[in-house]
């Protein structure tokens, strides 16, 4: 493994690490996603439904690869939740360089909301 994948290898064991702490278990990167979702939903229910839980999911990628200009909030909708717009698209990746490149967004995320 690269030096640069030893590095994100080892601050996303942190990121775990403190989630297991913060949660009582290792979520997996669908539960991750789901957090930051409903974290930039800002509404907390006690249940969502399947298509919620996938719309959930749907804002935090975007929202994640908002923060490298490939997409940005168009607008919230009466119902609050946020519509994004897609500004350039995504690199060719394989299944490994996909799964580092949204490691490396979450990570960068949850730098930027001090978790």
């Amino acid at each position: 493994m690269t030096e640069a994948g030893n590095d994100l290898q080892s601050r996303w064991w942190t990121l775990e690490a403190k989630l297991v702490e913060r949660f009582g278990k290792k979520p997996d990167m669908e539960a991750i996603l789901f957090l930051i979702g409903v974290q930039e939903f800002g509404d907390i229910k006690e249940k969502f439904g399947k298509e919620q839980k996938q719309d959930l999911m749907h804002v935090a990628v975007c929202s994640l690869f908002a923060q490298s200009g490939y997409y940005e909030l168009e607008k919230v909708d009466e119902d609050g939740w946020p519509h994004f717009k897609q500004l350039k698209a995504l690199p060719v990746m394989n299944m490994i360089e996909q799964e580092n490149f949204l490691k490396d967004h979450v990570l960068l995320y949850f730098e930027n909301v001090d978790f």
